[in-house]
Formats: structure tokens, C-alpha cells, sequence
């Protein structure tokens, strides 16, 4: 019996005939569209159809994903979400509903404001440091070398040798991944009350991402959630961002690797991460022993990364290696930020992502995490004792395809958006101005947003949501 043409099958076509991430978006990052919604189309008008049933990379038998809608990168025509009728939707209403919204933080975005939040801080977070993934790890040695280093580097040997050995993970040279996700903004605790987000199992977001992959150093994600995006890439020189509010703008630093791949999707790229690291003790997760690995970035990364009134402190991550199977169970980091308000007090954010990786199964020989979730925790102290705010977000999620050593894929597919590859003709300060004017006028009108009383429709809930957003675009995660 002939089986019939699957998803990825039509993928690798479409890709060997000049389909990419780079050639199929737009020079202009705030129209670009998906890489993949060109190929789903495609599907979805042949003779196979997306309904059919296909065999993917991981080999079990699931339907084929739904074709997304369109995307919007600023508030809906018809209004709120819910909300029906009349009263002239569109920009000017929802300008009309948002004024306490001023400058480029206010031009498009999301319209809920816990949808921005979670974007912002889930969308596209980096690693801490920079990582070769090329070299090889230090040597396995004990002589002259601190106990804690020394374990550390034979609890990365026995996670590259579980995940399917150093030789197959040296051959991938590219890589892809498409997933679903959902995100959830669940409640803020302050110091006289927990406000809880009363219609939570109603404002799950479900969306998608698709995550491109090139040695050294380069990478492409997309994630669509809520009818609004965030892609972020790196050509190996610069890493850049897209939010609909703040546009495209250059991070801060090295050159780091996106946090998602470090969720069950790269093991080299793990490994060369914690390479560094110390063992720093062990601890039982959902009954099973892990060893504890902990890594700190350094004062000079730290330094490059702060800018304006925003200072990186500290940034530390941990990985949970479990000692039965040698896979990485838990990924935890916590970054801390000090912001310098004009006049004022400091006020400190300090973010916690703890990442539960889940369901590992063999793709071409190497194990991949196939879902997971993550819990955030972003607690405001400093100023007064009653200021202070612990919010969570949640999210969770789940991997649908995964190839390595795609054909027809090129350094074309992680070329920055067009005005910050102008920026980076000149000089390195003119990068340093250019890339991230637009992140500086967020971080301006934020400011300005959190000295200033805001006045939103709606519970406390969504006024203390819409509070903290303006506070967060000033922190580089």
C-alpha cells in the first residue's frame, strides 16, 4: 500500500526548491510572515490535505497541525476579545481605550496586556552566556581540578552519551522544530493579598512556534500566540528581536543562544552551556535523584548586557541531570535587574523560569524532550514593603516535528531585519545607537508609563498586569 505524502516530506521539498525562514519573510520585520504559512497553504490546497493522517520524525501517528490564522500585530478590528458590536473598532478606538498608553510603547501590540507580558518574558528569552558548540568539552579530569568541576564535567559525559553520543550530535550541522504551546498569566500576590486571574482557564493563549537551527551560533525562531507575534534570530554576530511593541532592536552582549533550544531540543548546545558549571549538590524531582549543575555568568557579561537604567546583577542557571537516565529533567534560571528611576528609589525584578522537560524520545538517534512546561515568577522589590509584587506565568508545551540537516537551508535564513543590518554598516557605537533605538523609546515611554498613574478599564487584575508591563520592557531577558 502506497502511504501517502506526509508534512515534513512536503517540508523538505518545499525547501530543497528554495523555501526558507529568510527568503520567505518580508524586508520589513513588523509585515513579515510565518516561514511556514506559505507551505501550509500549500498543503492545505493539494490532493493530500492537512486532515490526513501522517507519520512524523518522532514516529507516531498524529493528525496533521491546523493551518494558523492570520496574524495581527496591533489590536483587532472588532474590539476587546469577547466584545461584540458597535462603537468604531479599530486603531482609534482602541487608542481611544488605551490613552494612558503614550509613545511607541502605545503604536501596536497586543491588546491584553497580560498577552504582552507573557510575550515579553516567555517569547524569546536567551541563555546567560555565550557557548561554542563546535569545541569539544574540557577533559575529564581529576588531577588538579576541584571536586565540584570535576563531577560536573562526568555528569555532561553521561548526559551527551544518554542523549545519543557526541559522534551522531557532531554530524548535525542544522536543525528544525516545530511546536504548540499555550501561556497563562495566573495570578499576582502582593503583600496584603493574592489578586487571582478569576477568568484564567479562559485566558489561555494557545499558539505555535517554529525554530531554525545553523552552526556556529545561528538561529531563527518564531512564536505566534493570541493573534500577535515575536521573532528573534541570529546571524552569529548580532542577536535580534521583534516584538509589535517595541519593533526590531539588537540585544544587548554576546551573542547567546535562544533558552528554548536548551529545553529538551539541543543537547550539544546544553552541554557546551554547563561546561563551566559545578555540581553543587543533589536534590529529588518528582521522585527521581538529579545531580545539581550551576552556572553564573560573568561580571563582563553582565556589564555588556546592562544599559540606560536597567543593570544586570546576577544571572544563574541551574540543570537538574536526573541520575537514572543521564537526561536533563529541569532547567532553572533567575536573573536579576535593577532599575534607577529618575529621582526615585531602585526598584529590583527578579525573574524565575524553571523548566520541566518531559516525554524524551529518539529523533535520527538523539533524544529530544518532546513536551514540557515552564513556571515564571517575576518579583518586584525595593521602594516601600508594599510595593512589592510576585506575579507567575505559565506555560506549556509540546513538540510536533524535528529534522536535523535540512537540505536548501542557508545563512540567508537568519539575516537581521533590513534596519539593523544598516545600523550594523557602521561603526560599533552607530550599532549600539541604531539597533536599539526603538528598544530605548520603549524603555523611555515605560518610564514614563510606571512614574505615572495609569487608569485601565477592568479587575485589579488586569490593572496590575497592565502596571508591570510597562516596568518590564526596560529588562533584557
Amino acid at each position: 500500500m502506497e502511504r501517502k505524502q506526509g508534512f515534513f516530506a512536503t517540508l523538505k521539498e518545499e525547501v530543497v526548491r528554495g523555501l526558507s525562514p529568510g527568503k520567505t519573510r518580508s524586508r520589513t520585520p513588523a509585515r513579515s510572515r510565518s516561514p511556514m504559512s506559505g507551505l501550509l497553504r500549500r498543503i492545505k490546497g493539494s490532493d493530500n490535505g492537512v486532515s490526513d493522517v501522517f507519520v512524523p520524525r518522532s514516529g507516531s501517528l498524529r493528525p496533521a497541525p491546523e493551518t494558523l490564522s492570520p496574524l495581527r500585530e496591533g489590536p483587532e478590528e472588532g474590539g476587546e476579545r469577547g466584545g461584540g458590536g458597535g462603537g468604531g473598532g479599530g486603531w482609534g478606538s482602541w487608542m481611544r481605550r488605551n490613552g494612558s498608553v503614550s509613545g511607541a510603547a502605545a503604536s501596536a501590540g497586543p491588546q491584553r496586556s497580560d498577552l504582552r507580558l507573557m510575550l515579553g518574558v516567555l517569547g524569546a528569552p536567551l541563555a546567560p552566556v555565550h557557548v561554542v558548540a563546535n569545541e569539544p568539552l574540557p577533559h575529564l579530569s581529576v588531577k588538579d581540578t576541584p571536586i565540584e568541576t570535576s563531577s560536573a564535567h562526568y555528569i555532561l559525559q553521561q548526559y551527551l552519551a544518554a542523549s545519543g553520543g557526541l559522534k551522531i550530535q557532531n554530524s548535525v550541522h542544522n536543525a528544525y522544530a516545530m511546536g504548540k504551546l499555550k501561556m497563562l498569566a495566573s495570578d499576582i500576590e502582593t503583600p496584603d493579598k493574592v489578586i487571582k486571574n478569576r477568568s484564567s482557564s479562559k485566558c489561555a493563549e494557545s499558539g505555535g512556534f517554529v525554530l531554525w537551527q545553523m552552526n556556529p551560533d545561528m538561529w531563527y525562531v518564531e512564536l505566534a500566540i493570541g493573534g500577535s507575534k515575536v521573532h528573534a534570530g541570529s546571524n552569529g554576530k548580532l542577536v535580534w528581536r521583534h516584538t509589535p511593541w517595541l519593533g526590531a532592536h539588537a540585544a544587548k552582549g554576546p551573542v547567546r543562544p535562544l533558552r528554548r533550544t536548551l529545553q529538551g531540543l539541543d543537547p550539544r548546545t546544553t552541554a557546551s552551556m554547563f561546561a563551566n558549571a559545578r555540581c553543587i549538590g543533589e536534590k529529588t524531582i518528582n521522585g527521581e535523584d538529579c545531580f545539581i549543575l550551576k552556572l553564573c555568568a560573568d561580571p563582563q557579561t553582565l556589564k555588556a548586557r546592562s544599559e540606560g537604567p536597567a543593570e544586570i546583577i546576577r544571572h544563574v542557571l541551574f540543570g537538574y541531570f536526573s541520575q537514572k537516565t543521564g537526561l536533563l529533567v529541569v532547567l532553572e534560571d533567575s536573573h536579576l535587574t535593577r532599575i534607577q528611576t529618575s529621582g526615585g528609589d531602585a526598584v529590583y525584578w527578579e525573574t524565575t523560569i524553571n523548566s520541566y522537560l518531559e516525554d524524551y524520545k529518539p529523533i535520527e538517534g538523539i533524544m529530544i524532550a518532546h513536551s514540557g512546561r515552564s513556571v515564571v515568577t517575576l518579583f518586584r522589590f525595593g521602594e516601600t514593603a508594599m510595593s512589592h509584587t510576585r506575579t507567575r506565568l505559565e506555560e506549556a508545551w509540546t513538540i510536533e516535528e524535528v529534522a536535523f540537516n535540512i537540505p536548501g537551508l542557508s545563512l540567508d535564513c537568519f539575516i537581521p531585519p533590513a534596519e539593523l543590518r544598516l545600523a550594523a554598516a557602521g561603526d560599533d557605537h552607530e550599532v549600539s545607537r541604531s539597533g536599539m533605538g526603538r528598544s530605548a523609546v520603549g524603555a523611555a515611554a515605560a518610564s514614563a508609563g510606571y512614574r505615572a498613574k495609569v487608569t485601565r478599564p477592568g479587575g485589579s487584575f488586569d490593572r496590575s498586569i497592565h502596571n508591570m508591563t510597562r516596568q518590564m520592557d526596560d529588562i533584557n531577558i
